[in-house]
């Protein structure tokens, strides 16, 4: 049965896409979506349209933010983003642990817990991305991944900090791919997620929103979104697409 209380909410990763002249569209597309009650839209973007972003959605329910954050306050680490400055821009949101962040750039579940740490320590919503590969989900592996990667972030922030987090499922295999984990699927990871947070803090569990991110659709949404550990989605490429994001939204 789903707790009503929990916040539900749709957030677009806009990953390595945009300019200005196209997000100018997207945004005022989301700037005008109904107005819903307990129902949060979010986008987050590359950094250098953090300034647009704030433009535009900074008088609206919309909630806004960065695709990462660095895992260091300031100093000589050139080409890292604090989470400091992020939130000078008024971003509400930070994602930490994208399955591409952990693949591609190496971040490990330590270092996406001090990231999470950092974006917190500034009054953002980290949003903490967990999930298996392929090869990890047909051994068998997914709860130990998925608990792995909570844990990680428990170890250094603490449980208590999950009370002001959103934790997003995104199964590595189903990112892109056009594959999508069944309902059934989802719910499953979602329902152990809650139980692993659970044996930490019932009462933190019990409200914290799990989102459900690889390939979700407006086709789909309504049906992954009905599940009763499903709070919303993280969603990538079909967050580019006016249409089809406000789409996944209404579904919410």
């Amino acid at each position: 049965m789903r707790i009503e209380n929990r916040q539900r909410l749709v957030v677009g990763n806009w990953k390595l896409n945009g300019n200005l002249a196209e997000n100018a569209a997207l945004l005022g597309a989301c700037a005008n979506a109904e107005v819903r009650v307990a129902r949060t839209l979010g986008v987050c973007s590359p950094y250098p349209y953090l300034s647009q972003l704030q433009s535009v959605l900074a008088n609206t329910p919309v909630q806004y933010g960065s695709q990462d954050v660095s895992r260091f306050p300031k100093g000589a680490y050139t080409g890292e983003v604090s989470a400091g400055m992020v939130a000078e821009f008024g971003c509400q949101l930070a994602i930490v642990g994208h399955s591409e962040r952990r693949a591609l750039f190496g971040d490990s579940d330590e270092v996406v817990g001090e990231k999470f740490l950092r974006a917190q320590q500034v009054g953002l919503t980290p949003v903490l991305c967990v999930g298996e590969t392929l090869s990890e989900r047909e051994a068998g592996m997914t709860e130990v991944v998925v608990a792995r990667q909570v844990g990680a972030v428990i170890k250094i922030a603490g449980v208590a900090a999950l009370a002001g987090a959103v934790v997003a499922y995104e199964p590595v295999w189903a990112i892109g791919t056009g594959k999508t984990a069944s309902p059934v699927q989802a719910q499953e990871v979602h329902a152990f997620l809650r139980t692993y947070v659970a044996k930490h803090a019932v009462e933190i569990s019990s409200k914290l929103p799990i989102l459900y991110g690889g390939s979700v659709k407006k086709a789909n949404a309504a049906e992954l979104f009905g599940q009763p550990d499903i709070d919303g989605g993280l969603i990538g490429g079909a967050s580019l697409v006016a249409d089809e994001f406000l789409g996944i939204w209404q579904a919410l």
